[in-house]
């Protein structure tokens, strides 16, 4: 991994310099951008493999501009971490249900952010240790294809999340299996991650909406976390 495109949005000089300094250390390529507006702009021109985004812009802000890049196809799919001094609950949940991919609060040592930027990546690239999914999964009225990065469901493509296309093929790539919260952190967003059983609840629910009348395909195993239904049996 390196020589990886990354626009880090960020409006304090001081933080926008750390940032860039040490993801240039690590071999990445940054453009950096002060405001939400620049940032889209540089998102646009570079076509970068990740953001680094911060919640707290002038103009517009970091929810805006990630809302904003998930509504695009040519962003849709790019990586997102959010970077803030904001760190309630509320507002992590906040930022992964717009589609941010990680969340990393201020102040972090070089080598936290350096280890999430990688851990996304990976994530993003498919290059996790172990065995791999199949690329096609097929389940009921369900089609997921990782080589197209394309859902399926009755037919009707369904657009998702970086996280929550990851999240929903590991799930149904595993059939009945039950995973716990940091499991399913674990795979989806990647080790190092902010773990708060919000953050995959969050993630499952967003997912249940988008499968619409066959959101009981994912069921929750109450006091463990989520399986993925062969049958529609449960919600």
């Amino acid at each position: 991994m390196g020589g990886e495109k990354i626009v880090v949005i960020e409006d304090e000089p001081d933080i926008l310099e750390v940032l860039s300094f040490n993801l240039r250390r690590e071999g990445f390529d940054v453009v950096s951008a002060a405001s939400g507006g620049a940032g889209l702009e540089a998102i646009g021109r570079e076509s970068p493999d990740l953001v680094l985004l911060d919640l707290l812009l002038p103009g517009v802000d970091g929810l805006d501009v990630c809302r904003r890049l998930r509504s695009q196809p040519a962003t849709a799919r790019i990586p997102v971490i959010m970077v803030t001094a904001k760190g309630e609950e509320s507002d992590i949940v906040l930022g992964l249900g717009v589609g941010a991919d990680d969340y990393i609060q201020k102040p972090f040592s070089p080598r936290e952010l350096v280890a999430r930027v990688k851990a996304v990546l990976r994530r993003a690239h498919g290059d996790d240790n172990g065995a791999e999914p199949p690329v096609r999964v097929a389940r009921g009225p369900l089609v997921i294809d990782s080589a197209r990065h394309r859902v399926l469901v009755d037919g009707e493509r369904v657009e998702l999340t970086p996280t929550e296309f990851r999240l929903l093929h590991f799930m149904a790539s595993h059939a009945s299996r039950v995973f716990t919260r940091d499991q399913l952190i674990d795979q989806a967003i990647g080790e190092g991650a902010v773990v708060i059983d919000r953050n995959i609840d969050v993630h499952i629910r967003s997912l249940r909406k988008k499968l619409g009348r066959h959101r009981a395909l994912i069921e929750t195993v109450r006091g463990v976390g989520y399986a993925f239904q062969d049958e529609e049996a449960s919600a």
